[in-house]
């Protein structure tokens, strides 16, 4: 008699779309069976805006063709499986019965909630589980506490040039390319309207992608967002091709003007790439390594390559870190006591404030907003108003594309909402509109004057970021990068003190009574 062949049970998850995964790298096709999942639990647990989901189903379905292409046996769970237990914990249960695994191998999992499945299985299921580190990061969770411990301050300028060392990116020997770290300061450029500005590439919804888009229809159709033109890359080869796109007509532009907003333009010199990064459709270093060779082949400035190979292995690889280290009940903090609810016009962007109506407005229609929209203007205001930062993080959750919690939730409590005390900031991200009005075009066409700080069209900005700092002195009055901003405050006559004040409280009253609406 044949001995029948041990099975191994390979679940792969929604961002887990690698084939190098580190799950599957020494498994043999022969003898596994990968099990992909689309379940409730996940498309609901935050009322994640459409456009995301419907992206990351299509992705998994067509990486599931990709894996049989390449040998794998996939048991794939659509979610109008009418059996669908709708959680991760309850289709390994039936793919269990189906398959009578002997163990399950599964690569670690990107957030705590997810994580405490992954663990609970061995116990609940009776088999082994082995739990992979995701090998398709570059600092593991050992090596950034390694990094971490002894440290009063976790600075991630520090961590990224650990990185760079280790990666050899943009090094010359043991010293840093051009003889910085870090060109930030020639990146702060306004951008100039431009006709020849590249767009990235669009995808035509295939047979595969449109059964989703009708299905995201149907089921989610009170979640934030529009299906209308639905054009993401679903497919690995589609995410390289606008990963080529962006690196020819994008990434030379990218550095100066990587903090700039114009009105109507959404992309900018921006890659696009973070969702097909973040869910494993592209892999960051072999990106970062071709980054690096245009700009070692003279079509790309330093600052540019610099730039953006700092947001990945820097920021990135940071926040995962950051995230992992502080733990679970991180989302809890809240150091400036911030309760307001935040403002209904973050799911509608109606607003007479141009430049929230702008990037809320692209949010909803693309899922998608660069940097320093998400952290100078609707986190901004945000924290200005006092916003609770967890529901700010819980909006920030649902309506990007790229938003995965070990990524999203660092950036919004601790970078955005200073709710974690400076943990992972020195100082709160909070501006008067001028800063909007030096980077942007926005506040040319608003109903606003942003050169006014009181009256009926001042900008409400102004006498917000004023009174944030008033309210908040306490807490923040000896932080070393607000002495100057306090200082001016501390020297303006107590009738101009109260009168920006009474303005921040007419705004927020006004706010307030409207329901959010303003």
């Amino acid at each position: 008699m044949k001995t029948p062949r041990a099975v191994t049970l390979v679940p792969v998850l929604g961002d887990q779309l690698s084939h190098d995964l580190s799950s599957l790298r020494r498994a043999d096709p022969a003898d596994t069976v990968v099990l992909m999942m689309e379940v409730a639990d996940e498309t609901t647990y935050v009322a994640h805006h459409r456009r995301k989901i419907a992206y990351i189903l299509s992705a998994m379905r067509h990486h599931a063709d990709d894996l049989r292409a390449h040998g794998w046996t996939v048991d794939y769970v659509t979610l109008d499986d009418p059996d669908n237990t709708g959680s991760f914990t309850g289709e390994v249960a039936r793919a269990i019965q189906r398959h009578a695994p002997d163990c399950i191998v599964v690569a670690e999992a990107g957030e705590w909630r997810v994580a405490a499945m992954l663990d609970s299985w061995e116990t609940l299921f009776g088999i082994p589980v082995a739990i992979r580190p995701d090998t398709r990061f570059l600092c593991s969770h050992g090596e950034f506490e390694a990094w971490a411990d002894g440290r009063q301050v976790l600075t991630m300028e520090y961590f990224y040039r650990e990185m760079r060392k280790r990666t050899a990116l943009l090094m010359d020997g043991a010293k840093p390319t051009g003889g910085k770290w870090n060109y930030d300061k020639d990146n702060r450029k306004p951008a100039a309207r431009d006709l020849l500005m590249p767009r990235p590439l669009s995808f035509e919804p295939d047979r595969v992608t449109r059964d989703v888009l009708t299905l995201v229809e149907a089921r989610f159709g009170g979640h934030v967002g529009s299906l209308d033109a639905f054009d993401f890359a679903t497919t690995r080869a589609d995410a390289l091709r606008q990963q080529a796109h962006f690196l020819d007509h994008a990434l030379p532009r990218f550095g100066e003007a990587q903090d700039a907003m114009l009105t109507g333009e959404p992309w900018l010199y921006h890659s696009i790439l973070s969702p097909y990064i973040n869910s494993g459709l592209l892999d960051p270093l072999a990106l970062c390594r071709e980054v690096e060779a245009r700009y070692r082949a003279g079509s790309v400035p330093l600052n540019s390559a610099e730039g953006f190979i700092r947001q990945i292995i820097g920021w990135r690889e940071y926040m995962r870190g950051i995230y992992w280290r502080e733990g679970p009940d991180y989302v809890r903090r809240n150091h400036l006591n911030a309760t307001r609810a935040l403002p209904g016009f973050y799911w509608t962007g109606e607003t007479d404030m141009h430049c929230l109506a702008q990037a809320i407005g692209q949010t909803l229609d693309h899922a998608y907003a660069h940097h320093i929209q998400r952290l100078m203007i609707t986190g901004n205001f945000a924290l200005l108003i006092g916003a609770d930062p967890a529901e700010v993080h819980r909006w920030y959750l649902e309506v990007y594309a790229d938003a995965y919690e070990w990524v999203e939730l660092p950036n919004t409590l601790g970078m955005s909402q200073f709710a974690d005390g400076g943990l992972l900031g020195s100082k709160p991200y909070a501006s008067s509109g001028a800063y909007i009005d030096r980077m942007s075009d926005y506040c040319r066409t608003c109903r606003y004057d942003v050169k006014q700080r009181t009256g009926e069209n001042a900008c409400p900005f102004n006498a917000l970021y004023w009174d944030f700092l008033a309210r908040n002195e306490g807490k923040l009055g000896d932080n070393a990068r607000l002495q100057m901003p306090f200082r001016n405050w501390r020297r303006a006559e107590p009738e101009r003190q109260a009168e920006m004040r009474a303005q921040a409280a007419r705004f927020l009253a006004t706010l307030d009574a409207a329901g959010g609406e303003y």
